[in-house]
């Protein structure tokens, strides 16, 4: 009884102490460079800079919901595209109250499966879709960092983004082989490879989610070029496509709530590097905070539209 309620406090628990670090790593960078010019900054952004980095921030959200339907046709689980759209808003959605992108992506996992009865194939389309994600965000940031990026870069930025590219890139290519030694693995890590096994037997039916994946990393850096211009910046945007990926490598990790404080450190850190200035940083970092906690309130209407006990039967096979 204990261990269940343990279980059933812990995310809000999670969620608390997400917000607060993230608080508090904002607060720090606040005090630290002084809060009243970037307040000041942030007074400056036009609004109609603003509202376009997050109408194209939406719609890389739409194209995304391409992406997971594709990948759920690839296990013959193949639904309406309004299905598809409704449940990816709902992860949106859940992703702005619920710690990390874990809360959004059993949510509409929970939705597909329980409209299709079919539990496993939704659970197995949705980690594949956070999981090739972050396979194209990997090669977009070393793709940057070794063809769009300058001498101001240091090593030590570089050298692990190139790294981790080239390793996800080798990954990808030997999916065939890593399929073959899945059922050799202990039993708790092959539970999680025969998850996404049809796409590591056939890695060709994700060369489009992938691409896809590619676009909406591009569109996420340009949402900030926007957000930039909005602000008086005249960077380029090639910095951009550089800064960005590198950024939501470290702003997706489950350490602040929707990265926050995690992003401005990166953002003040590497455009820095670039002679933007650390207010400008800490001021577009908390921009884009904004503009996705906007977008992902678009879900709202979704989720109270949406009902759960359309099916009554929940099925667990594929």
């Amino acid at each position: 009884m204990t261990s269940k309620r343990a279980l059933s406090v812990h995310p809000y628990h999670a969620y608390v102490i997400r917000a607060v670090v993230g608080v508090a790593v904002v607060a720090f960078l606040l005090a630290h460079y002084d809060a009243r010019p970037i307040f000041r900054i942030l007074s400056h952004e036009s609004a109609a800079w603003f509202a376009a980095a997050v109408a194209l921030y939406i719609a890389g959200q739409v194209m995304s919901t391409w992406r997971w339907r594709l990948l759920a046709d690839a296990l013959k689980l193949r639904g309406a595209w309004t299905d598809f759209l409704r449940f990816y808003f709902i992860g949106m959605f859940t992703n702005t109250f619920v710690p990390g992108l874990v809360g959004g992506d059993a949510a509409r996992a929970f939705y597909l499966g329980r409209r299709y009865e079919k539990m496993g194939a939704a659970i197995a389309a949705t980690i594949a879709d956070r999981l090739y994600g972050l396979l194209a965000l990997f090669w977009l940031a070393a793709f940057s960092v070794m063809f769009l990026g300058d001498d101001s870069m240091p090593p030590l930025v570089t050298h692990p983004t190139i790294i981790v590219g080239v390793i996800a890139l080798a990954g990808f290519l030997a999916s065939p082989l890593i399929a073959r030694v899945v059922d050799w693995l202990p039993h708790p890590i092959r539970r999680w490879g025969e998850i996404v096994l049809p796409y590591l037997r056939e890695p060709q039916t994700t060369l489009l989610p992938i691409v896809l994946s590619l676009v909406l990393q591009v569109s996420l850096a340009i949402c900030q070029w926007l957000l930039a211009r909005g602000l008086g910046l005249t960077a380029p945007v090639e910095l951009f496509i550089v800064v960005v990926p590198i950024a939501n490598v470290f702003a997706g990790l489950p350490i602040t709530l929707n990265g926050l404080g995690v992003r401005e450190t990166a953002y003040l850190f590497l455009f820095g590097l670039a002679g933007i200035r650390h207010e400008d940083a800490i001021a577009l970092g908390l921009l884009w905070f904004a503009a996705t906690m906007l977008g992902g309130l678009t879900g709202g209407l979704a989720f109270v539209t949406t009902r759960t006990d359309t099916i009554d039967r929940v099925s667990v096979a594929s």
